[in-house]
């Protein structure tokens, strides 16, 4: 056969980990939408919708989850603005704030932190087929770690149409296992939505708190799925179909799972469902388990994508090499159990990683600050670090307050005092080397 013929071939799509992604190869509105709606209508917020609704009741409970939803919203809507304007991942977005040198430092702690995320869904893979059908929990956490790292690999592609899939198989599969589960307590609408809840560890600041820290690191690097949009609008409207709709949805219908009475330890399980889709013959099982790494697959190969993609930002590689290399580091911190501290890990979510977002929100587009050369950017890192140490502070001293809010206002604010100080000084130093050199 001639060098010439065209032999049909799979090829993987250029992922842009060096440079913006350039308009030409900018992707639907309804592809990102996909990626994102995809991503949090997973059995993890289930669970946790199911802890706040236990511990509120359903009406506070989702007033609750509907505020941090908004909430997050307008944080990542606004960081997707700026990626779908710019077409940068989030490492080249904080660049521009942090310095050429300073972005190093925050695009390893989120890439590092995502990896905890990754890391969560192999070991609840595990545990989940482990409680339900009974597998054994190791080789279904391996063979989780596998497929999950394959789909990133194909890259923003496979997480689109793992979105279109994963999403209206979760609606679909929570609404048969929520008629399973109010059926078999005979519950009224009117007796479900008039639950009062049976726990007391949680306040409404502190629930909201979860919905908001359950997706600060990723909603911070939104830029790595948003900067494929065709324009600023269409990265906002994409992440709208996440937060609130998504996300909501998936947090709600936990809620309602513990509401009709639907989990057996609804204060540490929450509203997992999975239980309620087992036993009703070996199809419907099928499904489940089917349904389980899709869902959670889902979740982890889109966090393994950020993790692998601010990695290779950071050491120059490609995003491919980077993913299967954080794939095995991800297996093997699953496989030590310390996935499991998941409410310590959202405490610190909540804290340390929303003034990053804030302050690239003020900076770029409050400020409008013109981009220099610099390497290190201290008034960003200062306003990082005591926007984190204020939510510190009311974390411990003001119970029910929402952390990750008192840490991007705070940070928001010191960074745009700080630059309105530095701007003045900045500027005349500017004059005077234009000075010097035309003398």
């Amino acid at each position: 056969m001639s060098a010439n013929s065209h032999e049909p071939h799979l090829e993987l799509a250029e992922e842009y980990e060096h440079e913006p992604v350039p308009h030409t190869a900018r992707r639907s509105t309804l592809s990102i939408a996909a990626v994102w709606f995809g991503f949090p209508m997973n059995l993890g917020n289930a669970v946790f919708g199911g802890v706040i609704v236990y511990n509120l009741g359903v009406i506070a409970g989702l007033s609750a989850l509907l505020l941090g939803n908004l909430i997050l919203f307008g944080y990542v809507g606004a960081l997707s603005y700026i990626a779908g304007r710019t077409g940068k991942s989030f490492s080249l977005q904080a660049a521009a704030t942090f310095g050429s040198t300073g972005r190093r430092i925050a695009a390893a702690f989120l890439a590092t932190v995502v990896i905890g995320w990754f890391s969560f869904q192999i070991g609840l893979t595990g545990t989940t087929l482990r409680d339900a059908p009974g597998w054994p929990a190791l080789l279904a956490a391996a063979a989780g770690c596998v497929l999950y790292t394959l789909v990133t690999i194909v890259g923003i592609r496979a997480l689109s149409w793992l979105g279109m899939i994963a999403a209206p198989l979760f609606v679909v599969l929570a609404a048969v296992a929520l008629w399973f589960g109010a059926a078999g307590n005979g519950l009224t609408v009117h007796q479900v939505l008039g639950y009062h809840g049976g726990g007391t560890a949680l306040s409404f600041g502190a629930a909201v708190s979860i919905v908001v820290a359950g997706f600060a690191d990723s909603g911070t690097m939104t830029a790595d799925f948003t900067r494929w949009a065709k324009n600023g609008r269409a990265a906002v409207g994409a992440t709208f179909w996440a937060f609130p709709i998504s996300n909501f949805i998936a947090y709600a219908i936990g809620g309602l799972v513990v509401a009709v009475g639907g989990s057996a330890h609804p204060a540490t399980d929450g509203g997992g469902f999975l239980g309620l889709l087992t036993g009703h013959g070996p199809l419907l099982t099928g499904i489940a388990v089917a349904f389980v790494y899709i869902n959670l697959g889902s979740v982890a190969s889109h966090c393994l994508y950020n993790g692998a993609l601010g990695w290779s930002g950071i050491t120059r590689l490609g995003m491919r090499p980077v993913a299967v290399i954080l794939g095995v580091v991800g297996l093997v911190t699953a496989l030590t159990g310390v996935w499991s501290h998941f409410l310590d890990w959202l405490n610190l979510l909540g804290i340390f990683v929303p003034p990053i977002g804030a302050v690239l929100i003020v900076d770029q587009l409050v400020l409008r600050r013109a981009i220099g050369r610099e390497s290190f950017r201290p008034t960003a890192f200062a306003a990082w670090a005591l926007g984190a140490a204020v939510a510190t502070v009311a974390h411990y001293l003001v119970p029910g307050s929402v952390d990750a809010v008192i840490g991007i206002v705070a940070a928001g604010l010191v960074y745009a005092a700080m630059e309105k100080l530095r701007r003045p000084r900045t500027v005349a130093a500017l004059v005077t080397e234009t000075q010097v050199a035309q003398a």
